[in-house]
């Protein structure tokens, strides 16, 4: 499996994301790093795994109250072999060739921002994006029609369950199983309310291709020897 990191960034600071509610998010706090500054954030991930990828939040640029695109870079340039997934908000085909060309890293198109389909059905999204399909309390966010239809997928698509983020109330394995049916081809990542390995074991079995993890990495509730068994 691939794990993914994920550090949610707002005001330049990584915080504490917890069941989406963002205005209630607050600087994080670890047992990996004793700050929330992003470079000493991401450090002490890599000091427990040498995981191959990052995946960032933009909650400003989410939120549309500016961006951390700066911080962004910074983070690029000081750890240049994590590959980025960024996640800032993209709404059209406008913001995603914007995004590339200011903000280094994968764009995460996520469907609780998308104006509707025809960013997806265009060229410019293409393999080189990640989609995440987002929902809360089961309830998908964004234009309907994106989880009834795979063929607008690309190939690598996210299920977020944004109610489970920080909740230590497991995956939404249901859901997995339907999309997981519904697109066999796709590698799918799991994200929200992972607890430990158990649940890494159940996400093996689904046959998901990987899982994006954070409360239980800082908690310390999936281990160095776990993540190597993983992965």
């Amino acid at each position: 499996m691939i794990l993914i990191p994920v550090i949610d960034l707002s005001a330049g600071r990584v915080v504490h994301a917890r069941g989406g509610e963002r205005s209630n998010y607050r600087p994080l706090q670890s047992q990996l790093c004793p700050g929330s500054e992003s470079l000493e954030v991401v450090a002490g991930l890599l000091s427990l795994h040498p995981f191959s990828h990052l995946y960032i939040a933009d909650l400003d640029a989410i939120t549309r109250a500016g961006d951390n695109t700066a911080v962004i870079s910074q983070l690029h340039a000081a750890f240049p072999g994590l590959q980025l997934w960024v996640d800032a908000g993209i709404s059209t085909r406008s913001d995603l060739l914007l995004h590339r060309a200011r903000c280094p890293g994968t764009a995460v198109v996520g469907s609780e921002t998308l104006a509707d389909t025809a960013l997806l059905q265009s060229s410019a999204s293409g393999d080189d994006t990640v989609l995440s399909l987002d929902f809360r309390h089961g309830r998908p966010l964004g234009p309907t029609d994106i989880p009834a239809h795979p063929a607008l997928w690309p190939g690598r698509v996210i299920c977020m369950s944004l109610d489970r983020v920080g909740s230590n109330s497991g995956p939404d394995l249901v859901r997995l199983q339907q999309l997981r049916r519904d697109a066999p081809h796709r590698e799918l990542f799991a994200a929200g309310g992972i607890r430990g390995a158990d649940d890494l074991e159940q996400l093996q079995e689904l046959g998901v291709t990987g899982a994006l993890l954070a409360s239980a990495l800082h908690e310390g509730r999936i281990d160095a020897g776990q993540l190597r068994r993983f992965t």
